[in-house]
């Protein structure tokens, strides 16, 4: 079996999904195929996964593939492909994306999702991720595509939309969602054995119902909670608190992420707001710093010391290929296409983010039905972001953009209509060669 990890470079993240992989029996003996399009990253992933591999007991094989002449090679004969490219990096353009916004006051927090920098990073994203998609169509037919690249939606919907490759979408945050509120709260005791019901789109997924292991509603000792954790000015999950109060229910993603997925939070005309939900402007580019600098610290220290053990990490991807290849059954939060209306009060092309059973069949989203409908209106204020992104790469007309960019709750209520336009035009003419021509 062939397991092709693109955009390998991401060592860490490669490192946590092909390192899980080496833990299973039934993958351990696999072909590992790295690919990147950058030789001094690629490496640096090869020495720590063949490190993992012999401390494993040297079972499978690693292969590196650097750039794109070499692309169809490493994903030939492949059964799952994972992807965590980024497109762009930190520079020029996740700094492109935050600079320039910036210029006509409209501030971000991690602009990898929604938003305008959301919708420039779709843009020059799904261009390569569909080159992908030909490459697999001609020499991996049948893989399966394990998208992780952000933004979730955007990206994982246009691969279901617009190309033949069998595609889910997968995030960390479902997994963490209701420990990390129960932690928050003081509710740890309700960890064990709870049940719950998540369902929306990615990064903005509805715990819909948690209970605890006797079945007991837990809902309304969490909302009992919720102002003393706001008047805390020390607790920094207070949009995903304040969504409980005023939507009746928390979310998967941060509240960092959050306070710019809607019109609320971040308000030029009310700069208290960001002091008193503790919102961190310009948070992304800020990590990426610290990331790239910690990484050189971090590989430097392995190569001197020798590279830890490595345990299972709580990501999917590993376990929904040992669930294939072993027909077990597996439940996962999974990213697909609304068809026949799992989620009945959205449309049919949006990219949901619900209860997934994984077997030897492969991945079978759940029906849920219709969600609140306050939860829909504030999912449909970003899922008409994100079809209007896929429509503008779809068809390469600037005008999709113009209305993207237009639509989106946190640019419209900052921005006139010629100063979104005008904001579109130099973010597209700074991203270059980035971005394909738009008519």
């Amino acid at each position: 079996m062939k397991i092709t990890f693109m955009g390998a470079g991401s060592t860490v993240f490669a490192r946590n999904v092909i390192g899980d992989c080496m833990c299973v029996e039934s993958l351990r003996d696999s072909v590992f195929a790295l690919y990147d399009i950058d030789p001094v990253r690629i490496e640096e992933s090869r020495v720590i996964l063949e490190a993992i591999r012999k401390e494993k007991g040297g079972f499978g094989k690693i292969e590196c593939y650097t750039g794109v002449e070499n692309r169809k090679e490493a994903l030939k004969g492949a059964s799952f492909v994972v992807n965590a490219i980024q497109v762009g990096g930190y520079d020029p353009c996740t700094i492109l994306d935050f600079e320039i916004p910036k210029k006509y006051g409209l501030r971000q927090t991690i602009a990898d999702t929604l938003g305008i920098g959301g919708i420039m990073r779709a843009l020059r994203t799904i261009p390569v991720m569909d080159d992908f998609a030909k490459d697999m169509a001609e020499v991996c037919p049948d893989a399966l595509f394990l998208n992780y690249t952000n933004p979730m939606a955007m990206l994982t919907g246009y691969m279901l939309q617009h190309t033949p490759i069998n595609t889910i979408g997968l995030c960390h945050s479902v997994q963490v969602c209701s420990e990390g509120l129960l932690k928050g709260l003081g509710m740890e005791d309700k960890l064990d054995g709870r049940k719950e019901l998540i369902a929306g789109i990615n990064h903005m997924a509805w715990l819909l119902e948690i209970k605890d292991k006797d079945g007991v509603d837990l809902y309304p000792e969490i909302k009992s909670k919720v102002d003393a954790y706001i008047a805390n000015p020390d607790n920094k999950d207070k949009v995903r608190m304040e969504y409980i109060k005023n939507f009746g229910y928390y979310c998967t993603e941060s509240s960092e992420h959050n306070a710019e997925y809607n019109p609320f939070y971040i308000k030029s005309k009310y700069p208290e707001l960001i002091e008193k939900y503790n919102i961190p402007l310009d948070e992304y580019p800020r990590r990426c710093i610290d990331l790239i600098d910690s990484w050189k610290k971090e590989y430097a220290e392995m190569l001197k010391n020798g590279i830890k053990e490595h345990t299972r990490s709580k990501e999917y991807a590993a376990c929904i290929m040992q669930s294939i290849v072993e027909n077990t059954p597996y439940q996962i939060g999974g990213n697909v296409l609304n068809r026949g209306h799992i989620i009945a009060n959205f449309p049919e092309k949006a990219c949901i983010e619900v209860p997934c059973l994984v077997n030897g069949n492969g991945i079978i989203p759940c029906h849920v039905g219709k969600i609140p409908t306050q939860c829909a209106a504030m999912n449909m204020s970003n899922i008409n972001v994100q079809l209007l992104t896929i429509e503008a790469a779809a068809t390469r007309k600037k005008e999709h953009i113009y209305q993207a960019a237009m639509m989106d709750p946190h640019t419209a209520a900052e921005l006139d209509i010629d100063t979104i336009k005008k904001m579109v035009d130099e973010l597209i003419e700074a991203h270059g060669d980035y971005l394909p021509k738009f008519n």
